[in-house]
């Protein structure tokens, strides 16, 4: 991976783009006023580019870049704050104050609308396994001005850790958190997006395995949470009671612990 600015440059966007590179242990290189196909060809190196508002990052030989975006998670507070239901809300149970641990943070839209139905009571804490993606998405929450405070407050209040979900568990303690949540489809919608393709080589496709789930298990206080394709046979696999939606390509399945 490298770092370079963007085209038209300035000595804070070469200061932060130097900062980055320290920070993810990557290599600065200078733009020259070369498009970024230019400098990764010349560079044989993924790229993301430090501009006046964003962070972007371009996978090698794309023209197309990603940037962090709060996407569905905007729309969905709008509709919470006139007072309708969302469904992730919904089969989760989330209330002001609750805890909540997303293992497949991704573009973080989950996290965001759970930060907002927890508020500054609550806790969210997302794993992201790529360290690059957890540092744009990290870098946008803090950043990023939907127009909507409360959303902004909701999006500033999330914690990421980057690091495989899995290892994350393993050192959690008994009951850390109310809600543990799982999202395996980010994969899925990164080969669906238009654009985005080459961002598949970043997703990490850890799945859910029984340790995976033994943890959760252990991890989790009132409930567990898995948002899957509505033909997956995890929810069976995993004895998931599904919350079936009419129409939608996904469902929500929940366990929840000691059958409360």
């Amino acid at each position: 991976m490298i770092v370079t600015t963007a085209g038209r440059t300035t000595e804070e966007m070469v200061e932060q783009a130097k900062q980055t590179a320290l920070a993810l242990e990557s290599r600065y290189v200078t733009r020259r006023k070369r498009s970024v196909l230019s400098v990764m060809e010349a560079e044989q190196e993924d790229c993301i580019v430090v501009g006046k508002d964003r962070l972007e990052l371009y996978p090698l030989g794309e023209e197309v870049p990603f940037f962090f975006h709060p996407n569905s998670s905007m729309f969905r507070i709008k509709r919470l704050l006139k007072g309708e239901k969302d469904p992730f809300i919904e089969a989760a149970q989330l209330k002001t104050g609750m805890s909540i641990l997303d293992c497949t943070l991704g573009l973080a839209s989950d996290s965001i609308v759970a930060s907002f139905a927890v508020g500054e009571t609550g806790n969210v804490v997302g794993i992201e396994g790529n360290p690059y993606l957890a540092y744009i998405v990290n870098k946008g929450l803090k950043q990023w001005n939907s127009g909507i405070d409360v959303m902004n407050e909701a999006m500033r209040r999330i914690t990421i850790q980057q690091n495989e979900s899995l290892e994350v568990l393993r050192k959690l303690n008994d009951n850390s958190f109310d809600c543990v949540y799982f999202d395996p489809m980010f994969e899925e919608t990164i080969l669906e997006s238009d654009g985005i393709r080459g961002l598949t080589k970043f997703a990490r496709a850890e799945g859910l395995s029984i340790e995976m789930m033994q943890q959760a298990h252990r991890v989790a206080r009132k409930r567990i949470i898995l948002k899957d394709h509505f033909r997956s046979l995890r929810f069976a696999q995993f004895d998931f009671t599904v919350h079936r939606r009419k129409s939608a390509k996904f469902h929500f399945g929940v366990i929840e612990k000691n059958g409360k």
